[in-house]
């Protein structure tokens, strides 16, 4: 009888084998003296949007570090691609970081806006990671990737306005358009103000929430400021009043009452909000207060008679509280222009 030549295969080579591949997975983080950790508040955007990223670099060397540019090294930047592999380079090659020194143990965050530094207009998905480079350790350390998209929004309203020559302005013409994108959970509201001539986008602001089964409410000033009134949420609504510039000039939110807000024009050219009662909506409410059992009523066995002298006396109205002025968000700060290629 012919005997089987074939010899069994080890069962400790495959254990081993995940051993080897697990440790050198472990290996980067054992031997990263500076950790770069990536993070950002959501994963799809609209074109022109702020690109808000956050870095958080630890410094694990035991040492003191300075990190500056170096023979032409950058010490702090991004490495963007798309998720075919076409790197995306900065607008501007050539920026500039101040040097920063970093203790042992301590850690720096920073928060940029990749939209001002990196042409991310075109749709598609990118994949994004940070990267820091330290002289004395003579090496690159980079985060762990993050992938985003950018998409377009639906466009809801559009008008060409005229930029008002006050100042020794130059004039020209600007494109307002408002433009919904709708979330898995909730649609957002957004303004872009652009100057398709000098191929400048001045914002691309998010508004707010808005409920997409109604339409906001525009306006325009004599100066072509741009007003919006959106609904937000039942009996919710969000005033915003917007420069040529892209710079927010008002945040108000208002309540309806019995009268639902609406924008209404003066008759000097302003516009004003009209109904509704405006409030913060940071603000802590007012905790309720509960009553005690010795604030019971009096009984009314214990009350005494009003006398004939009494009976002739003017009953007084309660005094009114003095009235407050409307509390108003905080705007964001103001954007800066971003070129078109």
């Amino acid at each position: 009888m012919r005997q089987n030549t074939r010899r069994p295969v080890p069962r400790k080579i495959p254990v081993l084998l995940g051993m080897m591949i697990a440790l050198l997975g472990m290996a980067a983080p054992l031997n990263a003296q500076l950790l770069v950790d990536l993070s950002i508040k959501r994963t799809l955007y609209i074109a022109y949007e702020p690109l808000l990223v956050t870095v958080r670099i630890t410094n694990l060397s035991g040492n003191r570090l300075l990190l500056a540019d170096v023979e032409g090294k950058k010490w702090f930047g991004f490495q963007i691609e798309t998720l075919e592999g076409s790197p995306i380079p900065p607008t501007d090659p050539d920026y500039q970081i101040q040097p920063i020194q970093i203790e042992s143990g301590e850690s720096i965050t920073r928060t940029v806006n990749l939209t001002e530094l990196y042409p991310l207009s075109d749709f598609g998905s990118y994949r994004i990671n940070a990267s820091v480079y330290s002289t004395e350790l003579g090496r690159y350390f980079s985060s762990p990737p993050l992938t985003i998209e950018i998409t377009e929004g639906r466009l809801i309203w559009q008008q060409s306005v005229g930029v008002p020559v006050t100042d020794g302005g130059a004039g020209g013409t600007r494109i307002l358009s408002l433009l919904t994108h709708r979330l898995p959970e909730h649609t957002d509201l957004y303004l872009r103000i652009e100057d398709k001539e000098a191929g400048l986008v001045y914002c691309t602001h998010r508004l707010g929430d808005f409920i997409a089964y109604g339409k906001p409410d525009v306006a325009l000033d004599s100066l072509n400021n741009i007003h919006v009134l959106q609904n937000a949420a039942p009996r919710l609504f969000i005033y915003s009043k917007v420069g040529l510039n892209g710079k927010i000039l008002d945040r108000i939110s208002y309540q309806s009452s019995k009268e639902r807000p609406q924008l209404k024009r003066t008759p000097d050219g302003d516009v004003v909000v009209q109904g509704g009662i405006a409030f913060d909506p940071k603000a802590t409410p007012t905790p309720a207060i509960i009553p005690k059992l010795s604030d019971r009523p009096i009984s009314l066995g214990s009350v005494t008679p009003l006398t004939g002298a009494d009976t002739n006396q003017t009953k007084k109205s309660p005094t009114k509280p003095p009235s407050k002025k409307h509390p108003m968000a905080k705007p964001p700060p103001d954007p800066s222009p971003v070129k078109i290629d």
